[in-house]
């Protein structure tokens, strides 16, 4: 069987990662998680090399901010699915504190991550209509390149590197690690989650992403597995 792997780095940017003032959404742990993270990083035996970031526009529609009346991490809001031109499409979305700006600090990949060693960084969640925790595709499954949404069409990518198996680290577990997780697995690459290398926003939630990971064909592996191994 053919084994071609690649790795992918969700968001693991000062707004996640780092414990400040100007962090809201500072996932606790997240600096944990750095070893791991850049010790896979270092090995040679991933054919390529991918990190994500969130890029959002001040007027994200999933900031409250943008929201009169409405609160961070509580309060949802309906959208339509105006990216593919389809308003009766509808979600709901939950409202975050603003992060992850353009070309802010809370942005940039933190301090620490072994960034020397990454061949592509990709900017995703562009268009303040809708969300984008995955890095292949938005929250109503649209594929964006070229439209705005996202920097690169990463499955497409990896299509192209011949990529048959994509490891997957980083933040956060319950969202955008989740996503882009399930979202790999749809692609048709098999698609690892190492656990000691990802931490969620809400700890509580991991369970039940680890179901969701099970029907959408992802496997959950730890630090010191065959499947680690292989790449190290």
């Amino acid at each position: 069987m053919a084994f071609t792997p690649a790795l992918i780095v969700v968001d693991m940017q000062n707004d996640f990662c780092v414990e400040l003032k100007n962090a809201p959404l500072f996932v606790s742990g997240a600096l944990d998680t750095l070893p791991v993270i850049n010790k896979l990083l270092a090995s040679d035996k991933f054919v390529f090399k991918v990190a994500t970031k969130d890029w959002h526009p001040q007027s994200h529609v999933s900031f409250a901010s943008n929201h009169s009346g409405e609160s961070p991490f509580t309060s949802f809001v309906t959208i339509k699915n105006l990216v593919a031109n389809k308003p009766e499409e509808t979600m709901e979305q939950r409202l975050w504190p603003d992060h992850c700006v353009q070309k802010t600090k809370g942005a940039e990949l933190v301090e620490g991550l072994d960034v020397s060693k990454v061949d592509l960084i990709v900017e995703k969640g562009q268009d303040e209509r809708v969300e984008m925790y995955s890095a292949v595709s938005d929250s109503f499954g649209n594929q964006t390149h070229g439209k705005g949404g996202v920097s690169h069409d990463l499955a497409q990518l990896l299509k192209d590197k011949d990529v048959t198996h994509v490891y997957t680290v980083g933040i956060a577990g319950d969202y955008c690690l989740n996503y882009t997780a399930l979202d790999s697995a749809k692609s048709g690459f098999t698609t690892y989650v190492i656990e000691e290398a990802q931490r969620c926003v809400d700890p509580g939630a991991w369970a039940a992403v680890c179901e969701g990971f099970k029907t959408g064909k992802v496997k959950l592996i730890a630090e010191d597995s065959e499947e680690v191994e292989k790449v190290l």
